[in-house]
């Protein structure tokens, strides 16, 4: 560790990213953060921002920063150290007055232009401190992107419109205030919170910065799978500013209180940096990659027929199961999971689950569901099933075989939303109950997939414990959420588990960290697929990110084809009554997934790319691009109104010699030329609806 000196820079990384850590005299320290080649910074806020019960802002607003305990934190020691292919650099800060400690610690992975942010609180003075609110990353004096030509971005986030990114000028969210008369800064920013069960539901826990001009690009993440996040991006002593936090008691009703000789830890955030917005998007893909749980489902990226969408729709037997199995092993599936309903004996069973115990009239044979699975098993394929473990419905014997204290509560009384409890992952008899399930499942069934849905928002949150607010109970549980799932993972490794909340409703790295796929949507129609196919990259890595591919016999050959080119860059989740396709069709689909087990082995090291910029919903054409060091795969989708032909702009390959050859499919009728000096790909695609894969190389 390194004393405090009177005076002080530090700075620290590697190849493509830059952190100065200034410490002034009196021991404050200032952060800036940047690219190597990045002129110097004038840093304007502390490390951390702390708002307490007793010691709020010096500058009063709804802003994250100001504050005066942040203020008064001064340097205690720093190190830098490497961890296998991270750099780290961990910095100690203290308050004297209150005894307020402050750790953080900065991490990159080597090459990468990304840093992950965590702070731990410690409270080593003799009063509880009573949290109101913790940033994770505070960052000022961004100088490299100019206010007056800075676009700020969010992703509104809805069920069946998953990942639609939007921009405004940051200067009229934020306008310039001074003129003749000068002022330092307002009290406004651009912010966004997210709270409940569902952390997408609304908007991402992501944003982004761009300069209109200059290009360069800042997009961040809140790491963290429910129960609260804010982020906010301002404006302040004429350079922008950006702050991340979990909960807080403005925006949540959060606090905590810090007891002397307590810990409190703030939910980790990231940020990363590129020359253009999609440069920055694909360093965060591969931060996100860095910072995951291993497993072998990233690396082999099998391709999973599932029964519910467009197809058997939570409606599951036996007899209409066994020739989907056969004609999904057919099509060249390599797992096939039964979705909702298995477990249920009669209608209205959304009430009533919980126990996950195999329907006898769905399954009416001598070996009931076991008889679907070894099928399954049978066409070489691994089973699995649908499970919505958080929850349990009112009629359920798990209702009243748990204890009260398993369940969210508030002012002594469980809450019930949509005919459903919210287990609380704290109680151990919670966890207890579903391990059994999981074990029962997977150790005896054999099942080797479980498709994880959440289809409630339990609020708030709970107050379970002690005389916790609910914002504090949420976040307590959400964390045990977490740590429940590292356990199912350590004892079945081999289990493969997707991420799915009515869609896309719990699209975050915390989760995402841990489960191996996501599903980005319960849209059905194909033609507004297309645009959330599109962004899912942005935020999932295209391996993680499951798109649903649902031929129906009255469809076209065209849009058979359009569906399926909409999963080839991402992972099939095929779906659809295979059954009933004609010769055709069922061909197109064969064609398809032979095409994706070819190319699926460039998917896990891709970096995303939007030729037409990021779609918006209306869009009538959409482009998905993904990179590797010698080939680029492009996806166009031709949706109605658009104009037979479009130009794609794919500024990685500049004066490059490049051929555009069709992947899918193979019958197109697509035509290309390509302009290497202005890096432009000319498309025409003469149906629509329609569209192709290409692969330029």
């Amino acid at each position: 560790m390194t004393a405090t000196p009177t005076h002080q820079t530090l700075s620290w990384g590697h190849d493509t990213l830059r952190l100065d850590l200034r410490i002034a005299a009196d021991g404050t320290a200032r952060l800036g953060l940047g690219a190597p080649s990045d002129p110097s910074w004038d840093g304007a806020l502390p490390l951390v921002e702390v708002t307490a019960t007793g010691h709020g802002q010096f500058w009063s607003s709804h802003r994250l920063v100001d504050s005066t305990l942040g203020t008064q934190l001064r340097h205690r020691a720093h190190h830098a150290t490497r961890e296998g292919g991270w750099h780290v650099l961990t910095v100690a800060l203290h308050d004297p007055d209150t005894g307020l400690v402050a750790e953080v610690v900065y991490r990159s992975p080597d090459g990468v232009p990304a840093l992950r942010a965590e702070v731990t609180l410690r409270n080593e003075g003799a009063g509880t401190l009573h949290l109101e609110s913790v940033t994770s990353l505070a960052l000022g004096g961004i100088t490299d992107v100019d206010l007056d030509t800075a676009d700020v971005w969010w992703a509104s986030n809805d069920w069946l419109a998953e990942f639609r990114w939007q921009r405004r000028p940051l200067r009229t969210a934020l306008p310039q205030l001074s003129g003749r008369v000068r002022y330092g800064y307002g009290k406004g920013s651009f912010a966004l919170a997210g709270q409940g069960t569902w952390s997408s539901c609304g908007h991402l826990p992501m944003g982004a910065l761009s300069d209109r001009a200059a290009g360069r690009a800042w997009v961040w993440q809140v790491e963290h799978n429910g129960g609260g996040w804010r982020w906010d991006c301002g404006e302040r002593h004429d350079t922008a500013y950006l702050a991340l936090s979990g909960p807080t008691d403005g925006d949540h009703g959060w606090r905590h209180p810090l007891e002397p000789g307590g810990e409190f830890h703030a939910v980790p955030v990231s940020v990363a940096l590129g020359d253009r917005l999609d440069d920055a998007f694909g360093a965060l893909s591969s931060y996100r990659r860095a910072t995951r749980r291993p497993h072998a489902d990233h690396e082999n990226l099998p391709v999973i027929f599932n029964d519910y969408m467009n197809c058997l729709m939570g409606d599951p037997t036996t007899a209409k199961l066994l020739p989907l199995v056969d004609a999904a092993a057919d099509a060249g599936a390599e797992y096939f999971v039964i979705d909702a309903g298995w477990y249920d004996d009669s209608a209205g069973w959304w009430d009533s689950v919980g126990a996950w115990e195999p329907s006898t009239t769905r399954f009416p044979g001598p070996r009931g569901i076991h008889e679907v699975l070894d099928r399954i098993r049978e066409r070489g394929m691994v089973p699995g099933l649908w499970l919505e473990p958080e929850v349990v419905g009112v009629r359920s014997p798990i209702a009243t075989a748990l204890p009260d204290e398993a369940f969210f509560r508030r002012d002594g009384v469980r809450v019930v939303e949509t005919g459903r409890y919210q287990l609380d992952f704290r109680h151990p008899a919670a966890r207890a109950h579903l391990d059994a399930v999981v074990d029962r499942l997977v150790g005896e069934w054999g099942v080797g997939y479980l498709k994880l849905d959440h289809n409630i928002d339990a609020g708030t949150g709970t107050t379970g414990h002690r005389a916790e607010v609910p914002a504090a109970g949420a976040l307590g549980h959400h964390r045990a959420h977490l740590a429940w799932l590292d356990g199912v993972l350590d004892r079945h490794p081999h289990l493969v588990l997707e991420d799915c909340a009515s869609g896309g409703m719990r699209a975050d790295h915390a989760l995402l960290s841990r489960m191996q796929l996501m599903s980005t949507s319960d849209q059905q129609n194909l033609l507004l697929y297309a645009p959330i196919a599109a962004a899912a990259p942005t935020a999932v890595t295209p391996e993680q990110g499951a798109v649903w591919a649902y031929p129906q016999p009255e469809d076209t050959l065209e849009e058979v084809a359009f569906t399926l080119v909409s999963a080839l860059l991402g992972r099939i989740h095929l779906s659809g009554p295979l059954v009933g396709l004609g010769p055709e069709a069922r061909a197109l689909v064969h064609e398809a997934v032979a095409v994706y087990r070819d190319l699926r082995t460039d998917l896990p090291g891709a970096l995303p790319i939007w030729p037409l910029g990021l779609p918006a919903w209306d869009d009538p054409w959409v482009a998905l691009a993904l990179r590797t060091p010698t080939t680029t795969y492009l996806t166009a989708w031709r949706r109605p109104g658009a104009d037979p032909t479009t130009t794609l702009h794919l500024p990685h390959l500049l004066d490059t010699p490049t051929v555009a050859t069709p992947v899918f499919p193979a019958n197109t009728r697509a035509t290309t030329a390509w302009n290497p000096g202005a890096a432009e790909l000319t498309l025409a695609l003469p149906a629509v609806p329609s569209a192709v894969l290409l692969r330029l190389s």
